[in-house]
């Protein structure tokens, strides 16, 4: 499959610079692109590879500004780092799963399974009772779906992802290979006998629009009621949200982080990886929580940033870990004053 230069910045809405009848076949990074391939530059640390990458065409920034000649047609926008997301985003529908539709075999799909246009079911998944399919939606091999599932238009489940009984997914979300909604929130009773009874948990998982959560990520269903993945969230791999969390629409959170029962985080928060956060808080709006930081009381106030653990203001955290640097200085400093003192004292003594 090719595409010209003309044809990607129709697609792109962007500015030709250079010969627009140029063809594409494949793409890859700049530094490793040869002819008839497609890359971009978003980051300037890789503006050195302008003058040497054997690319065909670029997609660079607007404001980019070339010194010396180049060989690679250029197609200028906004922003390239987006605009190469969205050609890759048409390539994926059309070279995987997005170009394909109905239900291969074997697979289990029971006739009370209600499937929209253009679904698409894997070999070997296996669907529950009343699952509810839209438009589009693309499971691939090995998914299992427990009974009233619903799943909404344009949604991708990747091999192996498994949604418990009643989980409800939005539209255009994105499932990663083996991912788990729905498993059984943490919940246990202590007993005066020192062992624990298990507390069912009867609720489930609400994921909303646009959200992407990573490789083997896990959400517990809710004790009661739902657990809430509000729209545009992004969830990197290896994360654990508890039973009855919500999270805001359009945060972010790296991997390996934990989130305990029953918090709530605000809207457009980043969470750095390996961050650890307590239950029954709140995270107010706009947080920042820094890398390997443990989260344990409430913020309140919107566009916080914190590091540490305990977490605490980043701007402070900073200033600690200045002085705690010089504190072998300062303690060689106070050494020598109390020398000075003492010396200071005897010939004090000495004079009377």
């Amino acid at each position: 499959m090719q595409f010209s230069a003309l044809q990607l910045a129709t697609i792109l809405n962007g500015k030709l610079e250079g010969d627009p009848e140029v063809k594409v076949h494949n793409i890859a990074k700049i530094e490793e692109a040869g002819d008839g391939m497609l890359s971009f530059i978003a980051n300037p640390k890789y503006e050195e590879f302008l003058y040497s990458t054997q690319a065909s065409i670029l997609i660079v920034n607007d404001s980019l500004v070339i010194e010396r000649p180049i060989k690679p047609t250029l197609i200028r926008v906004k922003d390239a780092y987006s605009a190469f997301a969205q050609l890759l985003e048409q390539y994926q529908k059309m070279v995987g799963a997005g170009a394909k539709t109905g239900i291969q075999q074997p697979s289990h799909v029971p006739a009370s399974v209600k499937m929209g246009k253009g679904a698409f079911i894997g070999a070997f998944a296996y669907l529950g009772e009343n699952v509810v399919l839209g438009d589009n939606v693309k499971i691939y091999p090995g998914v299992y779906l427990g009974d009233n599932v619903k799943i909404g238009d344009g949604t991708v489940l990747y091999p192996g992802v498994k949604l418990y009984d009643n989980s409800v997914v939005g539209k255009r979300v994105i499932l990663h290979a083996g991912c788990v909604i729905g498993g059984d929130g943490f919940g246990f009773a202590p007993q005066a006998d020192g062992t624990y009874k298990k507390v069912p948990q009867v609720g489930n998982v609400v994921i909303h629009d646009d959200v992407e959560i990573g490789a083997n990520t896990t959400i517990d269903r809710a004790t009661m009621g739902s657990t809430v993945i509000h729209a545009g969230v992004k969830l990197d791999n290896l994360i654990q949200i508890a039973h009855n969390v919500e999270i805001g629409n359009n945060t972010v959170i790296a991997a390996q982080s934990g989130v305990s029962g029953s918090t709530k985080i605000g809207k457009n928060c980043v969470i750095g990886g390996q961050v650890g956060i307590v239950g029954h808080i709140q995270i107010a709006d706009g947080t920042k929580i820094n890398a390997q930081s443990g989260l344990s009381k409430s913020i309140t106030t919107p566009n916080t940033a914190l590091t540490g653990s305990p977490a605490y203001d980043y701007k402070s955290s900073l200033k600690s870990q200045a002085i705690f640097r010089n504190l072998p200085d300062l303690e060689k400093r106070v050494k020598e004053l109390e020398e000075m003192v003492k010396q200071l004292l005897a010939e004090k003594a000495l004079l009377r």
